[in-house]
This record gives C-alpha cells, sequence and structure tokens, in this order.
C-alpha cells in the first residue's frame, strides 16, 4: 500500500479550480496505474488498483480468474517503487485530464454555432487557408470559402460565417465562409434592429460572392418600410454592410407573395413592361423594352440568375422586339446596351447599330436615369478592375518564369 494525501489535496484543488471531478479523476488514475503496474516483471496477468478517498493510499490487487472469468483468489501486489510510480503517473493524468477538459470547453462554446459570425483577426494565409485567431480558438477560412480578389491582410480584423464546428484529438476545428449567404443575412441582422426585433424579415438571399446580392424583405408591422429599415438613414445600414463585404454591391428587394410584383421588383433597376408567370414550367416569362434588355439580364446574366434564385422562379427575359419576332415566327433578336455618348450622355445603343435612344427618349425620369447610369459605371469600373487584375498576374507569371 501507498499513502499519498498530497496527491489527493492537489486532485481536490484541481476539482474547484477546474470543474474537473475528483471520481473521475481518480477513474483515469486507476487505469493508468493498472497499465503501468502490468509493465514489471512479475505483474500478475489480471489486477486492479484501489485508492482510498480519504487518504490517497493505493493498492494493487492481483487477482486469479477461473475459466469463466471468476476470480477465485485475490492479494496485495502493490510494488515497493510503486509511491514513485504513483506520482509520475498522477502528474500525467492530471496533465492530460486539464487538457482534455479545456478542449471540451473549448468545443462546447462554438458547439452548434453553424450560421452564426464570428470576428477575428487574420492570423496567416497560404494556397489551403487563412487561419483566424478568435481567442481561445482558430478558425480555418479554406480556399473555397474565400471571395476571389478580396485581400487577407496578416493583423486585420475580418468577420466570416461558421459553417462546421468539429471536435478533434487537438481541439475544436471551426471552418468559416466569406461565401455563404448566410453572411449577408447575418450582417443586416447586426445592423437592422428591427430585422432582431422581428419586425422586418430577409425571406431570400442570392449571392454571387464579390460582385453582388439582391436579398427580399418584409414586415409584420403595416407602419414599418421593410427596404427604408434595411437602407438606413442616408443608407448608413447598408453602407455598413457593403463595407464588411468589401464593396458587395446588395440590392434590397420588397417580397410579395404575387409573383409578378415579386419578379419586376427582383429585377431593378431594369424596368419590366409585362411579366407573365407560367406555373406548370415554373417559368416567369418577362418582357422588357429593347432599350432595358442589357440592363434587365446584367453583366453576363448576372442580375436575371440573381433574380431568379431570389424568387424562385426561372426567368425568361425578352425585348418587345423578341416577343413580337417570335409571336410572328422570326427568329433574329434585337440586343443593345446602355453605353454613353462622346458628349457623356446616358444613351441607349441597339444592337446593329440603329440610332441611340436617349434616356429622357425613353421616358425615364431623372432618378430613373441616375440608377441605370450608376448600373453602367459599375459594369464599367468592374470590367476595369478585372482587366488589371488579369493583367498583374499575367504580369507576374512571366516575371516567375524569366527568373526561372
Amino acid at each position: 500500500m501507498v499513502k499519498n494525501t498530497e496527491m489527493m489535496e492537489a486532485l481536490e484543488n484541481l476539482e474547484r479550480e477546474k470543474g474537473i471531478a475528483v471520481d473521475v479523476l481518480l477513474e483515469a488514475l486507476a487505469n493508468a496505474l493498472v497499465t503501468a503496474y502490468k509493465r514489471g516483471p512479475d505483474a500478475a496477468e489480471e489486477a486492479l488498483v484501489e485508492i482510498d478517498v480519504e487518504t490517497g493510499e493505493i493498492t494493487v490487487i492481483a487477482q486469479e480468474l477461473d475459466e469463466d472469468g471468476n476470480v477465485v483468489r485475490e492479494w496485495d501486489d502493490t510494488p515497493d517503487n510503486f509511491g514513485r510510480i504513483a506520482a509520475q503517473t498522477a502528474k500525467q493524468v492530471i496533465f492530460q485530464k486539464i487538457r482534455d477538459v479545456e478542449r471540451d470547453m473549448k468545443y462546447e462554446e462554438y458547439a452548434g454555432r453553424e450560421g452564426d459570425i464570428v470576428t477575428g483577426i487574420i492570423q496567416q494565409t497560404d494556397q489551403r487557408y487563412t487561419l483566424l485567431d478568435l481567442g481561445r480558438v482558430e478558425a480555418l477560412l479554406p480556399q473555397a470559402e474565400q471571395v476571389q480578389n478580396e485581400r487577407y491582410d496578416h493583423g486585420g480584423r475580418l468577420k466570416a460565417y461558421i459553417v462546421e464546428v468539429r471536435n478533434t484529438a487537438k481541439g475544436p476545428q471551426i471552418v468559416v465562409s466569406r461565401t455563404h449567404p448566410g453572411l449577408v443575412k447575418r450582417l443586416f441582422e447586426l445592423e437592422v434592429p428591427e430585422i432582431a426585433d422581428g419586425v422586418v424579415e430577409i425571406k431570400a438571399v442570392a449571392r454571387e460572392p464579390g460582385h453582388r446580392t439582391k436579398i427580399s424583405v418584409a414586415s409584420t408591422d403595416p407602419h414599418v418600410d421593410p427596404v427604408g429599415a434595411c437602407v438606413g438613414a442616408r443608407g448608413a445600414r447598408v453602407r455598413q454592410v457593403v463595407n464588411e463585404l468589401a464593396g458587395e454591391k446588395v440590392d434590397i428587394v420588397p417580397y410579395t407573395d404575387n409573383p409578378v410584383e415579386f419578379v419586376q421588383s427582383a429585377l431593378a433597376p431594369a424596368r419590366v413592361r409585362e411579366v407573365r408567370i407560367h406555373e406548370d414550367t415554373g417559368t416567369a416569362e418577362v418582357i422588357v423594352p429593347d432599350f432595358q434588355l442589357s440592363l434587365a439580364i446584367g453583366r453576363e446574366g448576372q442580375n436575371a440568375r440573381l433574380a431568379a434564385r431570389l424568387t424562385g422562379w426561372r426567368v425568361d427575359i425578352k425585348s418587345e422586339t423578341q416577343l413580337q419576332e417570335e409571336e410572328s415566327g422570326q427568329v433574329d433578336y434585337a440586343e443593345g446596351e446602355w453605353v454613353k455618348d462622346e458628349s457623356g450622355e446616358l444613351v441607349f445603343q441597339p444592337a446593329g447599330g440603329g440610332e441611340a435612344i436617349s434616356a429622357e427618349a425613353a421616358g425615364y425620369s431623372a432618378a430613373e436615369e441616375a440608377v441605370v447610369e450608376e448600373a453602367v459605371v459599375e459594369e464599367a469600373v468592374e470590367e476595369a478592375v478585372e482587366e488589371a487584375v488579369e493583367e498583374a498576374v499575367e504580369e507576374e507569371a512571366n516575371e516567375e518564369q524569366a527568373d526561372a
């Protein structure tokens, strides 16, 4: 038998400080001591360790079993040097239990928080992921969850959306995203008190990360404008969200159960003449003036894609000329785009080089013309940025090839 009152005092202190129950520690210690005992040259094949909870007295009980596994004989087989072994084993068990408990506490802090936003400090970036320091734990931002052309500078603060929390032997592994549509939704919840209070609801989010997002919102209070609540005074609320998304454009669309009105709103800033709903095919056939076709479709079809995702309808956009040609059996489609002429005036240039139409001639108000002009300028800026990035990447590749 080996007495160890100091060990029991240490275990009791650990219970008070770390919240680890003494009986849990004693069980782990007893199991570890059995393993240590069996390493001895004359150890019995079967044994157990008993620890007195009052004195810390440790006894190794060797056992002899019959063919059926029943104990037929027991005796005290505590080695002479077992006090030293017990002390070393107890230290190892305590340290391991502390690590296990701290690991589990960290995991429990984030378990079930998928869908939440966290703010971290950017630590390092490589080809696989960016590492974020969340304080007590770290989060992984995989390459697949990163926004193209978004910079993650060391030491910068970054908000991210939790997509997965794993419990591993090394501790909790938190996987976050900057591309998930839920990030936009959570950012609005942080900025708009009416959403947090349940007065305004985000019905749907359609996103192309780094470029544009459309959200639909509704209000449970007829006196609260859901779009105005999300935009904020002088655009302050939506601007804060856009800043967090590194300049990504955000369109806020009023939700309605009327599919015609919903599709029309979702295609803004384009003006829609008519929407025909085909429930049998799940298609919304959208008719727009000829000079609105390119704006309604958007750059590389982006506006139409986002509207389709937001509304849940397959959006088929046609110009008035296209509709007339289809109905008359012709298949020659007219297209065009909004541009700025030599004088800087906003005009619609039909495909094929026809006469340009001014916004005023198209019946646009000054406010509507400003919306269209903003879209044209935005597209031009995006094209310029992408060209600059492509040139920089190509130049860097050429330099590396030259150095090689």
